[in-house]
């Protein structure tokens, strides 16, 4: 070995370069990645399994249901939990309730051998996942975004979005097979199981930074509502909130898409692969603003996205093709991340760190009811309707929403920037 000093600059050459917004950041985003894929594994496996014992939309919309309650009901305090206890450790102990979940189901259909009851079983466990959800939202969100400068907040929101979207892209998939290869969900459950366990191992090494204590006149029981009263007077936080709770709400198939699975005659993998059409979309647009990121009119173009997703709602529902629906669902996706970078920019960067787990409470209140209430919705129509009428009625009424949601909230329509000017 040469006792010659080493050049410095070949030193850092052969270092490794830094994560792009910290070690932190990137260890959070990877639990969050394996949380999600489990999760979306879990969800899967527990759909076809409702669709296979009911073969009621009505089944399917009570998966929903049973687990927006509780995200609804415990809201207020939950915000202000975030705001107030160590958001790494919610986030342990929600993610440990999602991995006790799994051990249910999988242990209901190999040891317990569950046959009476066990819709009754499967509602309440959902509800215990809608309580760990209701925790875990306000709490992630909030961490996420003190873990990178604010002047890259944009940005590692819309790497976050796109990290998020390949999880959603994987998770139907994997679900899909693993429940097909298995030939019910039990392969599913313990695969999900393993991987949200490894999910919290990665999240107990994050390190996050102190707490900044800022001081607020809010005091008892007034702190509860600071998040509801702060989007309330920010017209343009509740019009993009509020306008992806209605066009969701209206718009969203996930629900259904069992029953479409079963009419094409694609099985659970095809259901996988239906569920998984929209993330991919949502994946690629979340990449492309990312490396471009938006600039100018935030406002009017994400208002021709929400109305592109109704229309591709509508194409959906009246598809009888596999391809086709593919296609429409992909379009779906893509179009509707535009609205949920634009929607948790305009959220992130305009909320005091103090009560951003109030006001995370809020937006995911709202984002709870497009989804899980959505599904519940989706549900009820469908039994009256139809999975295909109920599904194009949806996506026409995204679209006039959006016609009324222009009138009502001109300053969003008009916003330039993502910082709400």
């Amino acid at each position: 070995m040469s006792g010659a000093a080493e050049d410095p600059a070949a030193r850092r050459r052969r270092l490794p370069e830094p994560a792009p917004f910290g070690d932190a950041w990137v260890r959070y985003q990877a639990a969050r990645l394996l949380f999600i894929v489990a999760s979306q594994v879990q969800g899967i496996a527990v759909a076809w399994q409702v669709f296979e014992d009911t073969h009621q939309p009505l089944g399917l919309g009570f998966v929903g249901l049973a687990q927006f309650l509780p995200m609804f009901a415990l809201s207020l305090v939950t915000g202000k939990v975030a705001d107030t206890l160590d958001r790494r450790k919610i986030l342990l102990v929600c993610h440990a309730i999602v991995a006790l979940a799994a051990a249910i189901f999988l242990l209901s259909n190999t040891v317990l051998h569950l046959s009476h009851g066990r819709m009754t079983l499967t509602y309440g466990v959902l509800a215990m996942l809608g309580t760990a959800r209701a925790f875990g939202g306000p709490a992630g969100q909030s961490l996420s975004a003190t873990l990178v400068p604010k002047e890259q907040l944009a940005k590692a929101i819309a790497w976050s979005s796109s990290a998020w979207q390949l999880a959603m892209i994987a998770g139907p998939m994997v679900g899909g097979l693993l429940v097909s290869v298995g030939r019910g969900p039990n392969l599913a459950y313990g695969t999900a199981l393993l991987a949200l366990l490894v999910s919290i191992a990665l999240m107990a090494g994050v390190r996050t930074p102190p707490r900044a204590a800022e001081p607020t006149k809010e005091r008892g029981i007034g702190t509860l509502f600071a998040g509801i009263r702060y989007v309330a007077h920010n017209k343009v936080v509740l019009g993009a909130i509020s306008l992806d709770l209605f066009a969701v709400l209206l718009g969203g198939a996930t629900a259904l898409l069992p029953f479409f699975a079963g009419e094409l005659d694609v099985g659970p993998w095809g259901y996988g692969v239906l569920r998984s059409a929209p993330s991919v979309g949502a994946a690629i647009c979340a990449a492309l603003v990312g490396r471009f990121p938006i600039v100018t009119g935030a406002g009017r173009k994400m208002f021709a996205c929400v109305f592109l997703f109704g229309l591709a709602t509508i194409a959906f529902g009246a598809s009888r093709w596999f391809f086709v629906s593919l296609v429409a669902l992909f379009v779906t996706g893509a179009a509707d991340m535009i609205s949920v970078v634009v929607r948790q920019t305009l959220v992130q960067m305009s909320t005091p760190d103090a009560m951003r787990g109030r006001v995370s409470a809020v937006n995911q209140v709202f984002i709870g009811a497009s989804n899980e209430l959505g599904e519940f919705e989706s549900g009820v129509t469908a039994a009256w309707l139809g999975p295909r009428i109920a599904t194009m009625v949806g996506g026409v009424g995204t679209c006039v929403v959006v016609a009324v949601w222009v009138l009502l909230f001109p300053k969003l329509y008009r916003a330039d920037k993502l910082d709400g000017t």
